[in-house]
């Protein structure tokens, strides 16, 4: 089925807005932008040029996603949650030549009004909380709170806080989905998949 676009939004020639993707009332997507399949764009939601989200992307009313932004697949976008891609902006000196790529990894969600300091990277399935500030990279299934954001646990993909050590080594069970995951040195991984239904 293709996308549906709302009549009160704005998508500009060369656009490209993959099958199932919503498109609400009061958005505005740039004609470089690439949008995959199954995605939710909320009202007032603004998409720049250079500009790729994967398949099954929410994006919360409120969120401008600005050039030189990557979404993943299945990547949550809380309401009114910020990026940037200038690092040091002054409105007298222009600085378009320096932006700062920012890719968020498949699965990872960041919570309503944090901010994403652009030439970050937040890891797959990490956990950013509401109202955070993340001006640094930030591992896989990190549970990130507070400004600036500090890490405060492990998420697991299905959403929930895992009994693991911030540090050293250990094992956790999704109680939800059967996942296995494994802490390693401060990495963690899946060792073993369940189901997400």
């Amino acid at each position: 089925m293709p996308a549906k676009i709302h009549p009160t939004a704005i998508v500009d020639d060369g656009a490209v807005i993959g099958d199932d993707t919503r498109v609400w009332h009061w958005v505005h997507v740039s004609g470089g932008a690439r949008i995959g399949a199954r995605c939710s764009l909320g009202q007032n939601v603004y998409v720049g040029n250079r500009v790729v989200i994967g398949d099954n992307v929410k994006i919360q009313n409120n969120v401008s996603v600005y050039d030189n932004v990557t979404l993943e697949d299945d990547v949550f976008c809380g309401p009114s949650m910020v990026f940037t891609n200038v690092y040091n902006p002054r409105s007298a000196v222009s600085r378009k030549d320096e932006y700062r790529d920012t890719l968020v990894k498949r699965g990872a969600t960041l919570g309503a009004n944090c901010t994403i300091v652009c030439g970050s990277t937040i890891g797959e399935h990490a956990f950013v909380g509401a109202g955070a500030v993340v001006n640094r990279d930030v591992p896989d299934f990190a549970l990130m709170v507070g400004v600036p954001a500090r890490q405060v646990g492990w998420m697991s993909r299905y959403g929930e806080r895992l009994d693991l050590p911030l540090t050293g080594n250990g094992h956790a069970v999704c109680e939800h989905t059967g996942d296995r995951y494994e802490l390693v040195d401060g990495r963690v991984r899946i060792t073993a998949y369940g189901s997400l239904g």
